[in-house]
């Protein structure tokens, strides 16, 4: 029968007390068991649900409170179908349940089937239960699961459902995946042969000589497989008379593997130099200088002679960040020395400090500095921004500035609004492998670490699984599913199925570049809506079966505050074509508010595999982005066939955003937004968005086809008063036809008459 809550109220306290008697004689520690005897789990950090109403006093929770004298009671009697669901924080082994509704003996589950899933929507049927008596007890064959529901077929009464205690126990067998029957993998181990450990005590001959062959076989190999991470631990390398100088090529990620940047100096460089288009002077660029990065170390610049006297060679375009690195000495971000014109397109530095010769921009044409120290900054070309970075130069972005003759067109912001460096490996004080993970800053100014230890939390490497290449999905999605974060060795990892997160503040990490591919038209990464998804030095490509997207941030819809600890994308590269043919609909799709986005390049390619082909690497968009509050700080999207970047979500702040067109369009016909607009925006700020602020947005046009292609306007916003956008501009390059405004009909057009910067210092 249905009772009135107040009816429970009048209990009697001896009743309670037998009912506390009995679960306490019902459910010990370990208990014997038909697989044997049995250890309890710890219900620490354990929460019930359940699909039935119930009064505060009987909700779910108390059901695994290991409080005898509380209980979960039903509001309504027992019926087919409902249900109590816990969620074990992580996913745990266990081959038996108990249930004991204590001092109610008339309400236990008479039929019932226990059911077990990785991530809380799709869940399987693992036992089905008819029991004759309270306690309820049902065995069944290990599993290896973080949710598990119980769910009623039949009732033993027409009462209330109640359980006074219920427990999970495990005979120490580890469980398989629900789903895959796949068990956990083991967590730590081996970083993979590509990952190289340098020790100061090496005879640094040897670690010259291992650098230069990997800089040869690596300085030209732009979409080849071969990956690797060069790791160095604490101490010196090399002084001021034998400096160690060394250059990185494509796929070389170099890290210190201390703390802090001090524990690692070299003294000498770590340079990137111009290419030479086969051996030509007159063809030297850096234009395609991708996929490499330096971190969490100090430089103290020696050894350079002639023209490269004093400086370390820094000459990138994107995918190559400087994060956590003190330069003693000139930096400069072009190779004014390796032939000529020396063009250079882009470049991320977060979390770094220059001293000793200030850092020379020359011929970047777009960079992003963020919470990085300098000595001075040399000059601008189109679009130079800084946020939090002390020495930069003061705000001056005017209208034909600039190469046009005007100043230096600098954005500066004197904080970043929300910031959280990447987390990253280093060796404790008993030689361990850990990973550190940041806290997150709000309007923060300068570098973490130059007032003492960046603060944040340490991981040991045996909470992460180590993903080598040829690993299958569903041992990764075992891995995930058992609560582990995910460190991915170097190399190109293939997956016929989605990796899916559904645990909050999971890290995966990337080491070399490590590569990740779709090869059945699935997607490559999904990640529920939750808290503190970090995903970083990641490159994802798209397959050779269309994607609907590669990556996608947490649940369609899903508007779940994540402001405490937001998901983060650090130095996630994207490729469609270039290294691979692929296509797909919509590269990354961002769902889960707040999220954070600190240095991504989506690009479409221009060259390579299928590359400058109008029909081959097919997709329409970058990425869209749904959540409210997202922050993106360093965003290139390149290339894509209709509206490169969509943003869809409330009060987004956008910090230096770059772009080109895409090449190869045939014809107009086959480029229209509309049968009135020409071409499509680089970024469109939704109609409905009522608050966005972007600052130092760029976009270039080169239509290669000989025709006459235009864009009607780089970029769209709704003219709303919480809506702002501050230094945008827009550049022909080369080819025919161009751009014919910058925003919403607003600023002059770029074409082979007038090449710009058209700038428009603020819109509305």
């Amino acid at each position: 029968m249905n009772h009135p809550t107040g009816e429970r109220g009048r209990l009697g306290r001896a009743a309670v007390a037998l009912a506390a008697l009995v679960a306490a004689l019902a459910v010990p520690a370990t208990q014997a068991g038909a697989a044997g005897t049995e250890t309890a789990l710890g219900r620490t950090g354990w929460t019930a649900t359940s699909n039935t109403p119930s009064s505060t006093g009987d909700a779910p929770a108390h059901a695994v409170d290991a409080d005898t004298g509380s209980r979960f009671s039903s509001d309504t009697a027992m019926t087919a179908g409902m249900w109590l669901q816990l969620d074990l924080g992580s996913a745990q082994s266990f081959n038996q349940l108990t249930m004991d509704s204590g001092g109610y003996p008339g309400d236990y589950a008479h039929g019932y089937q226990v059911e077990v899933s990785g991530d809380g929507t799709n869940f399987t049927t693992v036992d089905t239960e008819t029991a004759a008596a309270n306690p309820v007890t049902a065995t069944f064959p290990a599993q290896h699961a973080r949710y598990v529901r119980i769910e009623l077929t039949t009732g033993v009464s027409p009462n209330w459902w109640s359980i006074v205690d219920l427990n999970l126990y495990t005979d120490g067998t580890t469980g398989t995946d629900p789903g895959t029957g796949t068990p956990p993998p083991p967590t730590g181990g081996a970083l993979g042969d590509n990952v190289i450990v340098f020790d100061p005590g090496m005879a640094q001959s040897a670690i010259q000589s291992r650098l230069d062959a990997l800089a040869n076989q690596q300085g030209a190999n732009e979409f080849g497989a071969q990956r690797y991470a060069l790791l160095f631990k604490p101490g010196t390398y090399g002084t001021a008379a034998a400096p160690l100088n060394f250059s990185l090529g494509f796929y070389e990620t170099v890290a210190g593997l201390g703390r802090n940047p001090g524990d690692v100096v070299i003294n000498g460089s770590v340079d990137v130099y111009n290419q030479c288009t086969g051996g030509d002077q007159s063809q030297c660029y850096a234009t395609t200088n991708f996929w490499r990065s330096l971190s969490n170390l100090t430089v103290n610049v020696a050894g350079k002679s002639g023209c490269y006297n004093g400086a370390d060679f820094w000459a990138v375009s994107q995918a190559a960040p400087l994060r956590r690195v003190r330069v003693n000495g000139k930096l400069t971000l072009m190779d004014y020395c390796t032939g000529s014109p020396a063009w250079a397109s882009g470049g991320f530095i977060a979390d770094s400090q220059e001293t000793g010769g200030g850092i020379t921009n020359g011929s970047q044409q777009q960079y992003f500095a963020r919470n990085t120290s300098m000595d001075s900054w040399s000059n601008g070309v189109w679009n130079q921004v800084f946020c939090g970075s002390p020495g930069a130069p003061a705000q001056s972005f005017a209208a034909n500035s600039g190469l046009s003759g005007g100043p230096n067109p600098y954005t500066t912001l004197a904080t970043c609004p929300v910031t959280r460096e990447a987390p990253y490996l280093y060796l404790d004080a008993a030689g361990a492998y850990q990973v550190f993970v940041p806290d997150t800053r709000t309007d923060s100014t300068g570098p973490t670490w130059l007032n003492g230890a960046t603060p944040g939390t340490s991981l040991p490497l045996s909470s992460f699984y180590v993903v080598q290449p040829g690993t299958g999905a569903d041992t990764v999605n075992a891995a995930l599913n058992a609560g582990d974060n995910l460190l991915f060795a170097p190399g190109v990892h293939r997956f016929a199925t989605a990796l899916n997160v559904t645990r909050a503040d999971t890290k995966i990490l990337g080491l070399g570049m490590a590569t990740l591919v779709p090869t059945n038209g699935n997607t490559v990464i999904t990640t529920a809506d939750v808290d503190g998804v970090d995903l970083t030095g990641l490159i994802l490509d798209a397959g050779p079966v269309r994607s609907p997207y590669l990556l996608r941030v947490g649940t369609p819809g899903s508007h779940v505050s994540h402001a405490a600890d937001p998901s983060t994308l650090h130095d996630v590269f994207v490729r469609v074509g270039g290294a691979t043919v692929g296509s797909v609909d919509t590269a990354v799709v961002v769902n889960s508010d707040h999220t954070l986005i600190d240095d991504a390049w989506i690009w479409r390619a221009d060259h390579g595999a299928g590359g400058g082909s109008w029909t081959s690497d097919q997709s329409d968009t970058g990425i869209t982005v749904n959540g409210d509050h997202v922050v993106a700080l360093g965003l290139a999207v390149e290339h894509f066939q209709k509206t490169e970047a969509n943003w869809l979500g409330q009060d987004g702040k956008l910090v230096f955003f770059q772009n080109e067109n895409p090449y190869e369009v045939p014809n107009q016909a086959s480029w229209m937004a509309s049968s009135t607009q020409k071409g499509y925006p680089a970024l469109a700020v939704g109609p409905a968005v009522t608050s966005f602020q972007g600052w130092g947005l760029g976009s270039y046009s080169y239509f290669s086809q000989g025709v006459d292609i235009h864009n009607s306007t780089a970029f769209q916003a709704p003219n709303a008063p919480g809506v702002h956008l501050h230094d945008l501009l827009t550049v022909f390059l080369n080819g025919s036809g161009g751009i014919d405004s910058v925003v919403n009909g607003v600023g002059a057009p770029v074409s082979p008459t007038f090449g710009g910067p058209s700038d428009v210092v603020s819109y509305p």
